[in-house]
């Protein structure tokens, strides 16, 4: 038995998994604030698991944990994990007291990705697009997460698409974040609500004109980080996931508009046939726990297997 932990600025969705990769519990808790508390919610969410399924923790082979924030190589500490009020923390040295058992950590986004490879079938290879407050992706060949060089394989978020386009956080204009992130487009509609992305999108169908200009750059941003992930990864399949992909068939119909515009003038980008390529994580989806559970129990993190 394995566990895995997608650990989020407001919630953390840990799952239990059995040898053949199939989730037999799971259970969602918030998340505490700060270092301490992180660990206290990744210690309860286990002890919560093995209760729901009638087992010891001596019983659980290895602890996986998505995070956000950066992951030092080969280590298992976390470093600028601002949502969650982390600045350095080493889960693994943290938990380990309480828990006695191996755990292993990884990039909320990039565990996401290895765990909708799986969800989708093991096969080929994906680009996992997570559309949230920010724009990250993950990249799966063969099983394997590929990080590139240096990690930062599937950071499409600041790939500036528009010099002219809106300041993003990072210092450039135009970047597919600016306008795709659930963050920006909430900072500028600048209106309160519980859901701004959403709100965006009702007022748009109302007709205001500022809320038309940014779901039409969401489109933009969205089916602009597709084409990146196809053209230089040559994905078979881009899976959409996060936040903002609550919209559901109204994202996706602006987004299967947006990629069939670019196609028009270019026999080339025809071929590609980006609309069949891509696919939306249902709602709910325990992709990212899984996709952690997954990199618990790899021997090598450098090289995560989704085959066992």
């Amino acid at each position: 038995m394995r566990v895995g932990l997608d650990v989020g600025g407001t919630k953390t969705d840990a799952v239990l998994v059995d040898a053949g990769g199939t989730i037999i519990a799971r259970r969602r808790r918030p998340t505490g604030w700060g270092p301490d508390a992180v660990t206290s919610t990744i210690v309860a969410a286990v002890g919560e698991l093995a209760a729901e399924a009638g087992m010891g923790l001596d019983e659980i082979e290895s602890v996986g944990v998505g995070m956000p924030g950066q992951v030092e190589p080969g280590s298992t500490r976390i470093a600028h994990a601002v949502n969650l009020g982390v600045d350095q923390l080493d889960v693994a040295a943290a938990v380990l007291p309480a828990l006695g058992i191996a755990v292993r950590i990884e990039n909320d986004v990039k565990a996401a990705a290895l765990g909708a490879y799986a969800l989708h079938g093991a096969t080929g290879a994906i680009g996992y697009l997570n559309l949230g407050t920010g724009i990250a992706a993950g990249i799966v060949r063969a099983g394997e997460l590929w990080r590139g060089a240096h990690g930062t394989a599937g950071e499409v978020g600041h790939i500036s698409v528009d010099p002219r386009g809106p300041l993003c956080r990072c210092g450039q204009h135009g970047c597919i974040e600016a306008f795709a992130g659930g963050g920006a487009i909430a900072a500028r509609w600048g209106r309160a609500g519980a859901y701004p992305v959403r709100d965006v999108f009702d007022a748009a169908e109302s007709g205001d004109p500022a809320a038309l200009a940014l779901r039409g750059g969401l489109a933009t941003g969205v089916s602009a980080a597709i084409r990146v992930l196809v053209l230089t990864a040559d994905v078979d399949t881009v899976v959409l996931g996060g936040g903002v992909t609550a919209l559901g068939d109204r994202l996706m119909a602006d987004v299967a508009a947006a990629l069939d515009a670019s196609a028009q003038a270019s026999p080339f980008m025809r071929s590609l046939r980006l609309r069949e390529r891509v696919t939306l994580l249902p709602a709910g989806s325990p992709a990212a726990a899984l996709g952690a559970a997954l990199i618990g129990a790899a021997r090598d993190t450098e090289e995560v297997m989704a085959h066992g």
